[in-house]
């Protein structure tokens, strides 16, 4: 009875992160990466360019911080390469909503490739990469347009082409980033829960596998059809985390041996808002490194 009552309480105090993470503006936000080969061996600016919205008003992306570290000619440069009717993301602005991005490139791929990260709601749909060197040499690629909700993008300044992967790598590269946190979250704590993972590692995986897979299938389909935006993670995320919680939860209690009915409930309530919260904090990051190795 004391042990039931420990895993109630500890499902009831993980429980609550299933209906407060929208309220920490949490979820999956947009993002892109964009890979450089062969690149300037000048010091170098890149941005997003997108068109007008036909609104004067820009959300600015720069801190007083950013934009002091920041050379002002070449900022100065980048700006004056936009072209007429479009703004440029990160250096000017965005409109409707704000975005972060790397002007300079923060981090390299395995290659040593420079690697720059842009995302949030105000990521746009269809842009032009711009980049702007030291001297002065500026390419502006023709407008591509973003399939998934987080993808990336490669460009060879040497030959001045940009190379879009099929929407399938993108969709893969989503899956593994959600999955692969889950995995060693939920993992864990069935471990935690009293159940041997020899005994258990099959159904285990497997829940996981179709659980995952029709979380980010429903919403691929559902950022095609209506986009990716602050209501569509209220309305489309965070619910169907909240009943993936308790579809696992019905499942564990059917599949898992060695401890009860009961407490298998328990452990997949547990288990699913734990994943949540922490993989929230680590989706990021294991995206951006499965990108920077792929």
């Amino acid at each position: 009875m004391k042990r039931f009552a420990r895993l109630l309480l500890l499902s009831l105090l993980l429980l609550p992160v299933l209906t407060i993470t929208a309220l920490a503006d949490s979820g999956p936000k947009d993002q892109l990466i964009v890979r450089v080969e062969n690149a300037p061996v000048e010091a170098y600016y890149l941005d997003l360019v997108t068109q007008d919205s036909g609104t004067s008003s820009l959300h600015p992306n720069l801190s007083e911080q950013e934009l002091a570290v920041l050379d002002r000619d070449m900022l100065t440069a980048l700006v004056t390469a936009v072209p007429k009717g479009s703004h440029a993301c990160t250096a000017q602005g965005s409109t409707g909503a704000p975005m972060w991005g790397d002007l300079v490139g923060e981090r390299e791929d395995a290659k040593g490739n420079p690697l720059h990260r842009f995302g949030y709601f105000g990521l746009p749909d269809t842009y032009q990469i711009l980049m702007v060197t030291k001297s002065g040499e500026t390419f502006l690629s023709e407008p591509c347009t973003r399939k998934v909700l987080q993808s990336s993008v490669t460009v060879d300044w040497a030959e001045k082409t940009v190379s879009i992967p099929p929407v399938w790598v993108g969709y893969v590269l989503q899956f593994l980033s959600t999955l692969l946190p889950t995995l060693l979250i939920e993992g864990v704590l069935l471990l935690l829960f009293g159940f041997a993972w020899k005994k258990n590692w099959k159904p285990f995986l497997l829940i996981n596998l179709i659980t995952q897979g029709g979380l980010a299938l429903w919403l691929a389909i559902n950022a095609m059809q209506h986009g990716a935006n602050f209501w569509f993670y209220y309305f489309a995320f965070i619910p169907a985390e909240m009943m993936i919680a308790f579809v696992e939860a019905g499942l564990y209690r059917r599949c898992l041996t060695g401890g009860s009915k009961v407490r298998a409930f328990f452990y997949g309530l547990t288990a699913n808002a734990a994943s949540v919260l922490l993989g929230l904090w680590t989706v990021e990051p294991v995206w951006s490194f499965i990108v920077s190795i792929s």
